[in-house]
């Protein structure tokens, strides 16, 4: 298990919306990194998915949350995770590790894109708010 949150899309800490001035005040700031994967554009929002691959990197921020198990049900709502969602399953939060730097590992949590990605189109950058 573990008390960390990796974040690449919405609810990044520069980027402005409600759910991700709740994860600010749900949570502390650690820094920015990456994770081995790829980066789609879904709809208005991202997508991730995870890769074997060094040279596919997402790019966001690592969020060390409070409360956390109301904290990660609220997000995991948001995040359309359970049948009952508006896109039922749309995401899965998984385990993983990311990078902080070049040298520093940790475990967290990350939501991935659990639906086919054929056809969306790819971030090359890794990066949702530079694409």
């Amino acid at each position: 298990m573990s008390e960390y949150l990796f974040v690449y899309g919405t609810l990044l800490k520069d980027f402005d919306g409600y759910m991700s001035k709740f994860l600010k005040r749900n949570s502390e700031f650690v820094g920015t990194g990456y994770f081995n994967g790829r980066l789609y554009q879904i709809s208005w929002y991202p997508g991730a998915v995870l890769s074997d691959l060094p040279s596919e990197k997402v790019f966001g921020h690592l969020f060390k949350i409070h409360n956390e198990q109301k904290t990660f049900q609220i997000l995991d709502n948001y995040e359309g995770i359970g049948e009952s969602a508006e896109h039922p399953n749309e995401y899965k939060r998984e385990l993983i590790q990311a990078y902080l730097g070049s040298k520093v590992t940790i475990n967290t949590w990350v939501y991935v894109y659990n639906l086919p990605t054929t056809h969306l189109k790819l971030i090359t950058s890794g990066n949702y708010l530079r694409q």
